[in-house]
């Protein structure tokens, strides 16, 4: 999303909300930071929203000022909407998009610490809590609902939130892959990864081609990539628990869906659609699951010419797995109180006679708002980290 608005003359709001926009794009801008400056502009904004004194009643500054917002799917044309509640929501949605930033950054160094991976899981984990919040608390109070594509339309948040689960969910299968865990957890994990990125796919099935195509690419290729993440896995607990032929065919199944993966990282790399291209095949993490399908496929063939003598089975086993540990869910999110700084006075300082007459204000259709200029970022290895 990129902004533009006429401002009321309030110079404590206009500065943190001015401020607020600069950190979007200062890569010196941490987690602390971004959350200080978050909640100084919502909690200014909230006296445009609540009544000073009374939350549960309208600010009578709800609809004095006109909001216009682009969105990432859609250039620079922008919404437009006479509410300090779209304004709430759409700073809030880059407040979210700002914690997937700063997390695939983090995690595009080399040799990331074990700190620096709990902070990539806990600001995704952020990120999934500020998208549920906007769609569950405030997207229903709009007057006038998000046309069809916009980001604030439910299919797209619905798409972010499980996103950004999957991607907080990778962090904790590669721990637990270095951690050595039982196969059988890291094959549960992968599964469920898996699946979030198949829901994630789903949802946005219904939305034009032309904008989703892309998107959805990468949603298909995760999901293939970890489904064959998951079979590997559970190839070698079939092993373990002298079931080869069954193993064999696990680990035949953990192959076709990698060499899939690797067919759709060529695809997705050559559609056209919004939004950066993240390159997953050569990522590490990528080609370490080739190697280990192939050498794990190999042993299991020697043991079962050596040992077992199973038949192989026709069809792939129904992979029913369920992980008890390491599961992702978003981090509860709330806006801050309205500041101290609004009392009856202050609101009473507002001249409402001054209110823009047209209250249903609509860009024209060939009117852009142009975008925030984000510093070239070139993270030292890719992260196939694509939410953002």
């Amino acid at each position: 999303m990129t902004y533009l608005l006429y401002f009321v003359d309030v110079s404590d709001l206009r500065s943190a909300r001015t401020r607020l926009l600069e950190l979007f794009t200062d890569l010196s801008c941490n987690p602390e930071t971004m959350k200080n400056a978050a909640d100084l502009y919502f909690s200014l904004l909230q006296g445009f929203i609540n009544s000073v004194g009374d939350s549960t009643q309208e600010s009578k500054l709800r609809y004095i000022q006109n909001f216009k917002w682009t969105d990432t799917l859609q250039g620079h044309v922008p919404s437009a909407q006479q509410d300090a509640v779209f304004e709430l929501i759409s700073m809030g949605f880059n407040v979210a998009l700002w914690y997937t930033k700063y997390a695939s950054r983090l995690a595009g160094k080399e040799n990331i610490t074990e700190d620096e991976a709990k902070e990539v899981h806990r600001s995704l984990k952020i990120a999934a809590g500020i998208f549920k919040h906007l769609k569950e608390s405030h997207i229903p109070k709009l007057l006038t609902p998000a046309e069809k594509g916009r980001d604030l339309e439910a299919r797209l948040i619905d798409a972010y939130i499980i996103q950004c689960q999957a991607e907080a969910q990778e962090v904790t299968i590669a721990r637990a892959i270095e951690l050595k865990h039982a196969p059988g957890l890291i094959a549960a994990l992968a599964y469920e990864t898996a699946s979030f990125y198949q829901k994630a796919d789903h949802t946005l099935s219904s939305l034009e081609p032309a904008h989703s195509a892309k998107w959805r690419k990468y949603l298909h290729l995760k999901m293939c990539f970890y489904t064959a993440y998951a079979y590997c896995y559970h190839g070698q607990t079939l092993l373990a628990s002298d079931k080869c032929g069954e193993a064999i065919r696990s680990l035949q199944e953990a192959e076709k869906l990698y060499a899939e993966a690797e067919a759709l990282c060529k695809e997705y790399g050559e559609t056209k659609g919004p939004g950066p291209t993240a390159k997953p095949s050569g990522h590490l993490f990528f080609r370490k699951l080739g190697s280990l399908v192939k050498n794990t496929l190999d042993k299991c063939q020697r043991e079962n010419g050596f040992i077992y003598f199973q038949k192989i089975p026709t069809e792939a086993p129904q992979l029913e797995l369920k992980a008890n540990y390491g599961l992702v869910e978003p981090v509860p999110f709330e806006f801050p109180p309205m500041s101290a700084l609004w009392t009856p006075e202050a609101l009473a300082a507002f001249d409402l006679t001054k209110r823009p007459k047209d209250d249903s204000i609509k860009p024209k259709p060939e009117e852009e708002v142009k975008p925030v200029k984000e510093p070239d970022i070139k993270p030292q290895k890719d992260t196939g980290c694509s939410v953002s």
